[in-house]
């Protein structure tokens, strides 16, 4: 199974980006998940779209989805809700809106989040909801994974240094894994 992830930030030190990465480490053999990145898509404008059609990171990111059995969104929570950076990526890649069932149409998806606040990503990853309803996907939500702390949990070279975090990251890949190998 080939599992694309994207973590919803950019800068360099993201928690997200490092939880992203400790997922790819905790991966069974079964299964890959390939690190993607939203840099390099632009602001969504309409009118560049209609004069220049779809940028070409972002028209590659959709052939790396669409080949791809399923999603991992690693979302960061930026004033309780989705990223803006991350949010943008997501509207171009839904554009044209006739390549939503192609990119997204009952695609799975798993969705979770590190932040330096106690609560996690409770509110972002609640956030996320309305619109992968919206792109018709297929969200898994057998386990909930909401890392709090993040600046406890992971070293200042972005390593996984919690254990209980560790073994919850272990259980939602395998979890998720095993939620989307059963639509196929």
């Amino acid at each position: 199974m080939r599992i694309i992830g994207i973590a919803g930030s950019l800068r360099s030190g993201s928690f997200n980006g490092a939880l992203l990465r400790a997922a790819v480490e905790e991966c069974p053999p079964e299964a890959t998940i390939e690190v993607e990145s939203i840099r390099g898509i632009p602001l969504y404008d309409g009118d560049v779209e209609a004069a220049e059609g779809i940028p070409p990171r972002v028209a590659e990111l959709k052939e790396r989805i669409i080949a791809a059995d399923a999603l991992l969104l690693v979302t960061p929570e930026y004033n309780n809700s989705i990223p803006g950076v991350f949010k943008n990526a997501v509207d171009w890649l839904s554009r044209p809106a006739s390549d939503i069932s192609r990119v997204f149409g009952g695609r799975p998806v798993g969705l979770i989040g590190a932040s330096p606040g106690a609560f996690g990503t409770i509110q972002s990853q609640t956030a996320w909801l309305p619109v992968l309803r919206t792109l018709g996907m297929r969200p898994w939500f057998g386990q909930v994974l909401y890392v709090g702390g993040a600046s406890k949990v992971f070293d200042p070279a972005g390593k996984l240094v919690d254990d209980t975090i560790r073994t919850r990251l272990r259980n939602y890949v395998r979890g998720f894994i095993e939620f989307a190998g059963s639509g196929r």
